[in-house]
């Protein structure tokens, strides 16, 4: 069962976001209803679309804030930036605006309606159903302003880069949960697999029957790039939102460097333990969205409501 958390109204609120914006505004249609149907029938086929939305919400919201400025089309925008080119969920998004703009037309943004899909997916795959606050508008970005945390980041690096958005070593930590869900691709682990830091051997700290599997996956040569390698090698909870990446990773069963490297660092070793033994994964992880959710937006009368979410009005 999923583990909700927060009551309706608006605590707390971030600036001028409020849980319920929405409410009595679309005649007798709910918003966030609405919405939600489209996301359960994407889901009910297609249970990467969890993994999916939370990227692209993560990487909307680091990119000059959470205003699905990351959506619009076109060969300068961010769609286009190197560590955008492999993203997926747009057309989810798509489906749930045209379904909000059929009922009530010029109302819900599309930065909203990531936010309110993100949570929806989270709380299908099992993990929590918290409150979104809405209220942002869209705007506008380029692909200059793109600059994302690496997943080869050592640990001082993430936190710095966390930091200068306003988030602790707890949200950090909380957030990079979400790889829970989450793929990767050979190309992105080669390295540990066969030249860790310029070895010529395998991580030494990588699981050693872990590490055999996926240079089966993997091969050193020509190794096949849109072979999925779940971050969370647990299989019967891959699709799972839950603390149990957080155990994978402390039994050295990390895939990417930097989940490798919070189960090892100093500055992150306990609070993996906590979350993965004692802490309360679910709430605090909705917490973290919630944070998240209201970097650097747009309200009242700045940007704008989008038609189109691939297209500025």
């Amino acid at each position: 069962m999923s583990e909700a958390m927060g009551t309706a109204g608006c605590v707390p609120c971030h600036g001028a976001l409020q849980v319920g914006f929405y409410d009595e505004q679309c005649g007798a249609n709910d918003v966030e209803s609405i919405v939600r149907g489209v996301v359960t029938t994407s889901f009910a086929s297609d249970q990467t679309i969890v993994a999916a939305l939370l990227r692209l919400q993560f990487h909307d919201c680091f990119v000059t804030g959470c205003d699905a400025s990351l959506l619009l089309d076109g060969n300068s925008t961010e769609k286009n930036a190197s560590p955008n080119r492999s993203m997926r969920g747009y057309e989810i998004i798509d489906e749930a605006k045209a379904a909000v703009e059929a009922l009530c037309p010029d109302l819900v943004s599309c930065a909203d309606i990531i936010a309110i899909a993100t949570r929806d997916a989270v709380s299908l795959a099992g993990g929590p159903s918290y409150n979104v606050q809405t209220g942002r508008r869209d705007g506008l970005s380029a692909a200059t302003t793109v600059n994302l945390p690496s997943p080869s980041f050592t640990v001082s690096q993430s936190i710095a880069a966390f930091k200068t958005e306003g988030f602790n070593v707890n949200d950090m930590v909380l957030l990079l949960g979400a790889h829970t869900v989450g793929v990767t691709h050979c190309p992105l682990i080669q390295s540990r697999l066969y030249n860790f830091h310029g070895t010529g051997n395998p991580d030494p700290s990588m699981d050693k029957t872990l590490a055999s599997q996926l240079r089966t996956i993997c091969p050193n040569t020509n190794p096949p790039p849109g072979t999925p390698v779940f971050l969370d090698q647990n299989t019967s909870s891959a699709f799972v939102v839950d603390n149990d990446f957080f155990k994978q990773i402390l039994s050295n069963r990390g895939i990417l460097q930097i989940d490798r490297a919070l189960a090892l660092d100093p500055a992150t070793r306990n609070i993996v333990t906590a979350l993965a033994f004692v802490s309360n994964f679910m709430s605090g992880f909705g917490e973290a969205m919630v944070k998240m959710g209201a970097l650097q937006v747009l309200t009242g009368s700045q940007g704008e409501i989008r038609k189109s979410c691939r297209v500025a009005n």
